[in-house]
């Protein structure tokens, strides 16, 4: 289980991030991109790019599934009371990967592609 200040910690952790209001909704950013946001206090949305939201719903069936909008598989919701904290982590650090810029992007694991 996951609770909303460790996730606010958890996502503010990330070099040059910042919460900011999106719909009247928290949202976490990096270069002004959002990578998640808190569309409750119960659940996180995730971006992910469609292949990693499609493992992330696989391997984490309890609390997680996919998030579409519209047509498009953009992400996936985790159930905050069902996430445990390494993967919640994992996911994260992906979509914030996937939004920052190049070379910060690389700063937390310079030998990542």
């Amino acid at each position: 289980m996951v609770d909303l200040n460790e996730l606010r910690y958890l996502a503010l952790s990330f070099p040059d991030t910042s919460e900011e209001e999106h719909h009247d909704r928290p949202s976490f950013r990096v270069g002004g991109k959002i990578f998640a946001t808190l569309p409750d206090d119960e659940h996180v949305n995730v971006m992910l790019d469609p292949e990693a939201a499609r493992i992330a719903a696989i391997i984490t069936t309890d609390g997680c599934r996919e998030l579409w909008w519209g047509e498009r598989l953009a992400g996936i919701t985790v159930t905050l009371a069902q996430a445990e904290l390494d993967m919640l982590a994992a996911v994260l650090t992906a979509a914030w990967r996937r939004k920052a810029p190049g070379e910060l992007a690389k700063s937390i694991d310079p030998a990542a592609p």
